[in-house]
């Protein structure tokens, strides 16, 4: 049953793909507006570079060249020297993986930037001075790493050695991952802070990316996470009120609370709280999903049970330029 399901909902996701940039379609969205549809763009472009295989791959090539032409005039968009920066490369990353034209520039000075506000510790700074919110979450572990995996995949030769970069990126991402799971406390609630917080869970990415990456560092079972994440999903979505008569998420936390909403906050953007989903992307016989449940760092620490002691993960990898 879940099996016909999927492929049910594959289905109306590669029609949607092929409505949503097709200009006879009602559907056709709206790649020519303001600035905000390279954010919009940025997140279509990065579910293609996870699903490459199940939803870029068997569109037909009408679909991928206006694809290819869509996310090739959001160059005209200039993104704030923040986290947007991303935004441009990971579009830039699936035109490169796609074997189109893309800009060497936009994805090198992108890589740059974020190189130059790593913090520490796994956290990443939003710009020239930190912000302490879950940008990090949101936006630059993943985005970076899809970044340098998507032009690792292009095979492209330029000044970056985007396996290395890779590589030390993922080793923060793992940091991170501990750090979110420490986050979470016995009862399965974590603290709410900085903007954007009506993504919801979307703060959890980073640690179920690890988790369906297969990497997750020593300290974190497959057992804990699955058991924290869940417990978070219980906290924050049983009997709440997250959702309007219409069965769409309702901008709020762990309920409806339009007052913590940014400017920019609609209603697709609270739909980032699905990127926690992404453990589902594993097999039914994973461990991640066969193991037993365990208790995660806090609930042992809380409980005086044996947990593994925290430290500062430093970084003596320095590389230069190719040529």
């Amino acid at each position: 049953d879940e099996g016909m399901k999927r492929k049910q909902l594959r289905d109306w996701a590669l029609k949607s793909y092929r409505n949503a940039v097709d200009p006879e379609s009602p559907d056709y969205l709206l790649w020519r507006g303001h600035g905000q549809a390279l954010v919009d763009a940025a997140y279509i472009a990065e579910s293609f570079l996870r699903g490459y295989d199940a939803l870029w791959v068997p569109l037909d090539d009408t679909t991928k060249s206006r694809y290819i032409e869509e996310f090739s005039q959001l160059r005209r968009v200039d993104p704030p020297y923040t986290n947007w920066l991303l935004f441009s490369s990971t579009i830039e990353g699936l035109l490169a993986k796609a074997g189109a034209q893309y800009d060497e520039y936009r994805v090198n000075s992108a890589i740059r930037k974020v190189e130059e506000w790593y913090t520490g510790d796994g956290w990443y700074a939003d710009g020239p001075e930190f912000a302490f919110d879950y940008y990090s979450s949101y936006v630059f572990h993943p985005m970076y790493l899809e970044t340098l995996q998507a032009l690792k995949d292009s095979k492209a030769y330029t000044r970056i050695h985007y396996s290395n970069y890779y590589n030390r990126a993922l080793r923060r991402a793992q940091k991170y991952s501990i750090v979110l799971e420490r986050l979470i406390s016995p009862e399965g609630t974590f603290p709410v802070f900085g903007r954007s917080i009506p993504y919801r869970m979307a703060t959890m990415q980073p640690l179920a990316l690890i988790a369906w990456y297969e990497k997750l560092p020593a300290g974190l079972t497959n057992g804990q996470v699955r058991s924290a994440l869940t417990a978070v999903m219980h906290r924050m979505f049983d009997d709440k009120e997250n959702f309007n008569e219409g069965g769409f998420l309702t901008i709020g936390f762990a309920g409806r609370q339009p007052n913590i909403a940014d400017w920019y906050t609609n209603n697709g953007s609270l739909y980032m709280t699905s990127l926690s989903f992404l453990p589902l992307g594993l097999p039914a016989t994973h461990p991640f999903w066969t193991d037993a449940q365990q208790p995660w760092t806090s609930q042992k620490a809380w409980s005086g049970q044996p947990f593994p002691k925290d430290h500062h993960w430093g970084e003596t990898e320095k590389f230069k330029d190719l040529f």
